[in-house]
C-alpha cells in the first residue's frame, strides 16, 4: 500500500481531513503533567487514545521529544499509535535537508528507528538530498513549499529569474514535486493554511500530490478556506488528499485532568468545521 493509498483510507474511514499535531511542550502540560518531560509519551498518547478515531494522521515533530532527551519516548508513542490505530498513518515532522550518506542516515532514522509513514524535507539542497528517502517503498515525503511562517517570504517568494516564466521559488518546488522529481508517487508538500491564495496555486500547478497543510488553529489559518483551496475530488471520490493540521488548539484544549477529553472535544470541532467546507 503507497502513502498516498493509506491517507485515502484513513480519510474515508473516518471522513476527516484533520491531523493531530503531537508537539509536546512540558511546561503547557496539564496539571497532572505540567513540567514533568518524563511524561511526554503519556500526554501524547492520552491524546492519540481520544482522538485515534477522528484523524487522518498523526504528526509527532521529533524536536519537541529530543530536546529532552525523550527520544525514547517518541517510539513509545509511535508504537503506540501502530497498536492502537494501524490504519491512521505516521508523518515525522523533521524537516531534514541533507546530502549523500547523510541524508540516508536521517532515512534509517524516519523509516527503521521511528517506523514513520511519512517525514518531512527542507528540499533546499536539491533532489540528491531527497532521494534517500524515496527508496522506501510505500513511505511518504512532504517537502516544504510554502510555510505557514511570515518568513517565508524571504526565500520562497522569491523570482528564479533563471527558469522560465520567472516563476515564484514555491511554485518552482511544486512543479519539481509534481513531475520530476515524484519517481515513484510518493512526494507530497507542505503549504501553509495561512496563505489560502498560494495554497490554491500549489493546488493548480501540483493537482494530484497530498498536502500537509499546517497553520489551522492557534496560528489563525481559516478551515474553510483551506478545504476549498486544497481539496479534490472526482464522482466523491478524494483525488488529491489534503492533511490539515491544528496542534496546540488541541493539545492544550484544557489546562486540567480533562485535558483528553477538552482535546477530543476541540478535535471534533475541527474535523466537522473541514467536514462541512468539504460539501458546501
Amino acid at each position: 500500500m503507497t502513502f498516498t493509498e493509506m491517507l485515502r483510507g484513513a480519510e474515508r474511514q473516518h471522513d476527516s481531513m484533520l491531523c493531530v499535531g503531537l508537539d509536546p511542550d512540558p511546561a503547557k502540560f496539564p496539571t497532572p503533567y505540567r513540567g514533568d518531560a518524563s511524561k511526554m509519551g503519556d500526554f501524547c498518547c492520552a491524546i492519540v487514545d481520544a482522538t485515534a478515531d477522528l484523524v487522518i494522521a498523526f504528526k509527532p515533530q521529533i524536536a519537541y521529544f529530543a530536546a529532552h532527551r525523550a527520544e525514547h519516548q517518541l517510539e513509545r508513542l509511535i508504537a503506540h499509535i501502530r497498536r492502537t490505530a494501524p490504519h491512521v498513518p505516521v508523518i515525522l515532522d523533521a524537516k531534514r535537508g541533507d546530502i549523500g550518506s547523510t541524508a540516508e542516515q536521517y532515512a534509517i532514522e524516519a523509516f527503521e528507528r521511528y517506523g514513520a509513514d511519512a517525514v518531512t524535507l527542507s528540499p533546499f539542497m536539491g533532489f540528491d538530498s531527497v532521494l534517500p528517502y524515496l527508496k522506501y517503498e510505500g513511505k511518504g515525503a512532504f517537502l516544504l513549499c510554502r510555510t505557514s511562517n511570515p518568513g517565508g517570504d524571504d526565500l520562497q517568494s522569491q523570482r528564479l529569474a533563471s527558469v522560465t516564466g520567472e516563476p515564484l521559488l514555491y511554485e518552482h518546488i511544486a512543479r519539481l514535486a509534481q513531475g520530476p522529481w515524484n519517481l515513484n508517487g510518493q512526494l507530497g508538500l507542505v503549504v501553509g493554511a495561512t496563505y489560502p491564495s498560494e495554497l490554491a496555486t500549489v493546488r493548480a500547478i501540483a493537482p494530484t500530490l497530498p498536502l500537509l497543510v499546517p497553520g489551522v488553529g492557534a496560528q489563525g489559518g481559516d478551515a474553510m478556506a483551506t478545504v476549498k483551496a486544497g481539496w479534490r475530488a472526482f464522482n466523491g471520490q478524494t483525488v488529491s488528499p489534503i492533511i490539515v493540521n491544528s496542534s496546540r488548539a488541541i493539545l492544550y484544549a484544557s489546562s486540567g485532568e480533562d485535558f483528553a477529553a477538552q482535546a477530543r472535544l476541540e478535535a471534533i470541532k475541527t474535523r466537522d468545521l473541514l467536514r462541512q467546507a468539504r460539501h458546501s
